[in-house]
């Protein structure tokens, strides 16, 4: 009697981080032939999701596929047996969330940050950080990439999403995890490149918010953002300097959607500031983190060492960070814009 093949088992996949991009990457990655063992640090979340399969605080509409998706207690118990990990978590979360872990918990596995931030007082990209402090290779990471919302994801809108990797293969691999109906996802080895593109469009977009917030309309964010883009041209080239096509959807989208989208929290942020909120209550109003909030001050301290021309991100620091007033600082901002 001929023995009968036996299927290979689904491949696992991680997801560290509770919040609506997470949510969103489990709505996608279920459409998969995968398993999905999700870990979030609030356990009364966790419960609820076990429960009722759906996220209670973000993207409640979401219904997750709980077949393949096991909510895990525990963060080792999430990446055991994983294939690939992908962290979803705000940066200045990253390092208490994947604290349980030991350097060897991540060895093998394909690490894929979702992270468009830097760690605070560190002022190091993600994938630095785990390469350094997990000694991951860089081979072995992988960085997720807009333009994309996670609220468009959970209404099915169709999306595309850019993966980086110093391994085009290893990109790849994680792009095809990522394509389903609604979501069309492609490889890309410039991997500072995409990691700073995507930390600077949240400064630009806390800059767009402040404006808005100040009555400035629409000729005028135009004209900030297309300042913005040559700002962060002038930082990667200084850092990283490579041939790369800035107009591409993973640099100029990414920078386009998260400055006007209604759904970008770091806009929303930036706008309360040019209302009149101190940093303290739009944190507070807000219940959510704007990645853009840190890593100004991240971007600000990296370039005292190359003292790249940067003076739109220089007025969202002086406007957070040393209480400069915003009409003062987008007053002085206006003159040297072109």
């Amino acid at each position: 009697m001929l023995k009968t093949k036996e299927k290979a088992p689904p491949a696992t996949i991680a997801v560290i981080g509770g919040g609506s991009w997470a949510t969103a990457l489990i709505k996608i990655l279920s459409e998969q032939p995968v398993r999905v063992q999700w870990w979030l640090r609030n356990q009364a979340d966790a419960a609820y999701i076990r429960e009722y399969g759906h996220n209670p605080h973000y993207l409640s509409d979401v219904q997750l596929n709980r077949r393949k998706v096991s909510v895990c207690a525990r963060v080792e118990e999430a990446v055991s047996g994983a294939t690939h990990v992908i962290v979803a978590v705000p940066a200045a979360f990253v390092q208490s969330a994947l604290a349980g872990l030991p350097p060897e918990a991540l060895a093998g596995k394909v690490v894929v940050s979702a992270i468009k931030g830097m760690i605070p007082g560190q002022n190091l990209l993600v994938t630095d950080w785990v390469e350094r402090d997990f000694g991951v290779a860089p081979d072995h990471l992988c960085v997720i990439a807009g333009p994309c919302h996670a609220e468009e994801v959970a209404l099915e809108k169709q999306s595309y999403l850019t993966i980086a990797s110093a391994d085009v293969g290893q990109a790849e691999g994680v792009a095809r995890l990522l394509t389903c109906r609604y979501v069309q996802a492609s490889a890309l080895d410039d991997v500072y490149g995409v990691e700073y593109c995507a930390v600077m469009k949240n400064i630009i977009a806390l800059a767009c918010g402040i404006t808005h917030g100040l009555n400035y309309g629409d000729n005028f964010q135009a004209v900030l953002v297309s300042n913005a883009m040559q700002e962060i041209r002038r930082f990667l080239d200084a850092i990283f300097p490579r041939e790369r096509d800035l107009s591409a959807s993973v640099y100029l989208g990414d920078l386009l959607v998260t400055a006007y989208s209604q759904f970008s929290r770091n806009r929303t942020f930036g706008n309360m500031i040019g209302r009149g909120y101190s940093v303290k209550s739009a944190q507070v109003e807000m219940n959510m983190i704007a990645e853009g909030y840190y890593a100004v001050k991240s971007i600000h301290e990296i370039n005292r060492q190359y003292g790249v021309s940067m003076p739109i991100t220089g007025a969202v620091f002086r406007i957070l960070y040393e209480k400069a007033p915003p009409a003062q600082e987008v007053g002085a901002l206006k003159k040297v814009l072109k």
